[in-house]
């Protein structure tokens, strides 16, 4: 983001887009934040896989503010909307990927993570909404935006499963 050339509030207009595409990546890094906080929390071993598979989500992540700043300055553009959603498609994966990992690792269906998140709808509609968002971009980029913001605010209700299962151990 960039300070307005102007000084009144109407040099803030062409900004909305910027800001709105900063709002929403900064609304998914938060979430992502806090879920691998709590994952982490619950995780009683890591392994060289664990790590591999940590750096692997953190890559896909070190993305967004790229793709923040391509959708916010084209936010009518089918290639940035698309591409912003493929990112977030391929950090929910790394994240399936860590989290089964971090499973395995601790002992399996027995784990207390793999307890927490047996059913874990959130990650799988997340998923098919930002495939929906990726392909709805190329007939209507802010449909595909549409579909972006559904899926954070999805996960803006935090998700208290692992919380509930670490004080149940305790």
């Amino acid at each position: 983001l960039h300070a307005p050339h102007g000084a009144d509030l109407h040099a803030l207009g062409p900004l909305v887009p910027k800001l709105l595409s900063y709002l929403l990546s900064f609304v998914y890094l938060g979430i992502y934040w806090n879920n691998h906080h709590h994952m982490l929390h619950a995780t009683r071993h890591i392994t060289g896989g664990i790590m591999w598979a940590n750096l692997h989500l953190l890559f896909w992540l070190s993305l967004v503010p790229f793709m923040t700043g391509w959708v916010g300055e084209h936010p009518t553009s089918p290639g940035p909307t698309a591409l912003y959603g493929v990112v977030f498609v391929f950090a929910a994966i790394a994240y399936t990927i860590l989290q089964n990992l971090i499973i395995k690792a601790d002992g399996g269906r027995e784990s207390i993570l793999a307890r927490a998140v047996e059913h874990d709808w959130k990650g799988k509609l997340s998923i098919v909404l930002y495939l929906a968002g990726i392909a709805t971009a190329f007939l209507r980029p802010w449909l595909g935006q549409a579909f972006y913001v559904i899926v954070a605010i999805v996960w803006l209700v935090p998700d208290r499963r692992i919380e509930r299962r670490l004080a149940q151990n305790s």
